[in-house]
């Protein structure tokens, strides 16, 4: 089965790429992020016609998640678990039954946190404070599952064309670094990361100064794997040929075959 996550920043405005890249790939299940508009704006119909049915937490103007599956979710949890007060759009999981018995996708957009030092920045550490406590919780049920989304990290040095001009950004403070890392010793494995290294991980460069012609990008955008769904790796794939699309999103999606 085939999953891919990608920040498609402005699900309306990407759409005719995100069909393309659905009739191209032919993904089983999608996680997307930043889509930009409320429930009732999401482009529900059109993703029907290709075959996709669609989970959605939206959010006028910002934010916004949604899970894309071929086959109907048999749950969802909107909003990750931790703080009630918490009312921006970045969580959603879904359950769905596969061959070798239920799995759990977990779409998500960490804050960004900029700038540092800021509420913006507070936000960000708590929250992923929430999703590490979140994570223990799923592990513990033994039900194969994969983190999939824009984490708004760098991990390491390797994962930026220029590193040093990330050193005081949110990004890439050693505190977010940590924080990621911590995330990842309960057992996940990343799995861009264990199959590409450097420039040909990269999924994000920006609009501004020549990024993507520079080939001045950072990995910011990860598809991390549970114990239990990590052993049915069986591919990955970074689709970086998106950012020369027309109207294309900055961010460009991560793909992982898993046998489930």
């Amino acid at each position: 089965m085939r999953f891919a996550t990608w920040n498609v920043n402005s699900v309306r405005k990407r759409l005719d790429g995100l069909r393309r890249f659905l009739k191209g790939v032919e993904p089983d299940i999608v996680c997307l992020q930043e889509l930009k508009c409320v429930e009732q704006d999401f482009p529900t119909l059109e993703l029907l016609g290709e075959g996709y049915r669609a989970e959605v937490i939206g959010q006028k103007a910002y934010n916004g998640v949604a899970v894309l599956s071929r086959a109907a979710a048999r749950e969802t949890v909107r909003g990750l678990p931790g703080d009630a007060a918490d009312e921006q759009a970045r969580y959603l999981e879904a359950v769905f039954d596969g061959a070798h018995g239920p799995f759990r996708v977990v779409s998500l957009y960490l804050p960004n946190g900029n700038p540092a030092g800021t509420e913006k920045y507070a936000y960000k550490l708590k929250w992923m404070e929430r999703l590490e406590q979140r994570a223990a919780e799923l592990l513990e049920t033994e039900v194969p599952f994969v983190l999939a989304g824009d984490f708004n990290v760098i991990p390491g040095r390797a994962d930026a064309a220029d590193p040093a001009a990330w050193e005081t950004d949110a990004l890439f403070l050693p505190e977010v670094r940590n924080a990621f890392r911590r995330l990842l010793n309960r057992g996940f494995l990343d799995v861009a990361a264990a199959r590409f290294s450097g420039a040909s991980g990269f999924t994000f460069w920006d609009y501004q100064g020549a990024a993507r012609a520079r080939n001045n990008g950072i990995r910011i955008d990860h598809l991390l794997a549970s114990p239990a769904m990590a052993d049915r790796l069986t591919g990955v794939a970074i689709h970086a040929e998106t950012r020369d699309w027309p109207e294309p999103s900055d961010h460009v999606p991560v793909v992982a075959e898993f046998d489930v």
